[in-house]
């Protein structure tokens, strides 16, 4: 009898473990804006989170995974500090992810350092951001390399004088700088530069000083939101349109502000990682069960990286068997390559930042609707300003 209380407790001692390893969730912070000026990155990014495990399911190697959605409010980086330290010691998460706004990812970053948890970045596209943090990776993009690839096209094109303008905060500068120093190494001249401060309405200021330089075209940067589609109405009304060649990254052309845009944006060139309209079938699949779990949601760029970001989570899960290491997560991490929404992708590691190819594309009236249309592309695109 004592021998079969004993075989009975180690049983149910077995099964308890294996029940609390099972119980446990995977915790992820995702650290975004969901009100304020950026709040539409949050709403898509959720329906970007819907979609990926309406596809994979919400359970990986026995542990099912948690989100625990924290708001910025934009650009705020004592919030992010501030509710990164709580997801850190509170929550006790596994992961921190999201991170729109350099000025929140730089906050946010010592943060995961020290507590060694890795931060997955869907968005914050200035350069260099990661060398000081061995826990952090980029999934989404930096300006630099669009930039860069976007001054050889513009070479390529003939273009022969071009005037920048851009936002006035780190991205947009490290775009700037990028653009302006690739143009004229291929034998381009610059026409004039402006910056905008982020609040900026009305434009016409510096449309005009664009308009009397005379430029082939206009380089533009600026945060994608709604502020890109009152700047080409605005260049549409001063006739700039008519006399200049407008190019930029794709924030500008977001598909989420098309529509606001209107014929304003119809021939504007953009270089950028992603375009809904990817002819691929990983993509296909994705937009499908988008569109069915959020139908009044755009899908954009941060849908695809969101997607992105939880594939890697949920690889590192796996490899690990639902035991997670902080730093095998990091070695698996720093070796991932597999088929995005927007194409091969994989991370550098020696940078831990992303490697992808920059589409080339064309706002076209498609049915009614505006879309960006992909009509050229540069594979394996390193960011320059980090790039070994």
């Amino acid at each position: 009898m004592l021998r079969t209380i004993v075989i009975a407790c180690a049983i149910i001692g077995l099964a308890t473990t294996f029940a609390r390893a099972d119980d446990r969730p995977v915790k992820i912070g995702w650290i975004m804006s969901y009100t304020g000026p950026g709040a539409a990155a949050g709403a898509i990014a959720d329906a970007a989170i819907a979609a990926f495990q309406k596809q994979n399911g919400v359970l990986v190697a026995g542990r099912k995974v948690q989100i625990i959605r924290r708001d910025t409010t934009g650009p705020a980086p004592d919030v992010a500090r501030r509710i990164a330290q709580e997801l850190i010691v509170g929550e006790k998460v596994d992961f921190l992810a999201g991170m729109d706004y350099t000025a929140n990812t730089m906050a946010v970053a010592p943060l995961s350092t020290s507590a060694k948890v890795p931060l997955l970045i869907v968005n914050s596209a200035t350069s260099g951001i990661l060398a000081k943090h061995p826990y952090a990776a980029r999934f989404g993009f930096t300006t630099t390399s669009v930039a860069k690839e976007l001054a050889i096209y513009a070479a390529k094109q003939g273009l022969k004088n071009v005037y920048t303008f851009v936002h006035e905060f780190e991205p947009g500068l490290d775009a700037e700088a990028m653009f302006i120093r690739e143009f004229k190494a291929v034998g381009g001249g610059i026409a004039g530069s402006v910056r905008a401060p982020m609040k900026t309405t009305d434009y016409s200021p510096y449309i005009q000083r664009i308009k009397d330089a005379k430029p082939d075209a206009v380089f533009v940067f600026m945060a994608a939101g709604e502020l890109p589609s009152i700047f080409l109405r605005q260049c549409k009304e001063a006739g700039l349109d008519q006399t200049t060649r407008i190019i930029g990254t794709g924030d500008i052309v977001d598909e989420a502000n098309l529509p606001t845009a209107g014929d304003a944006a119809l021939g504007v060139v953009t270089a950028f990682h992603y375009t809904p309209t990817h002819d691929s079938a990983v993509n296909r699949e994705f937009a499908a069960v988008y569109s069915n779990v959020a139908p009044d949601k755009s899908l954009n760029f941060i849908a695809a990286t969101t997607y992105d970001v939880l594939h890697a989570i949920y690889f590192a899960v796996e490899q690990q068997k639902g035991e997670l290491n902080p730093d095998k997560t990091m070695e698996t991490i720093k070796h991932l390559n597999f088929e995005s929404p927007r194409g091969p992708i994989e991370i550098d590691p020696d940078t831990r930042d992303i490697v992808q190819t920059i589409y080339f594309r064309k706002v076209e009236k498609r049915d009614g609707k505006l879309v960006n249309v992909e009509f050229a592309s540069v594979p394996g695109v390193k960011d320059p300003g980090s790039a070994r």
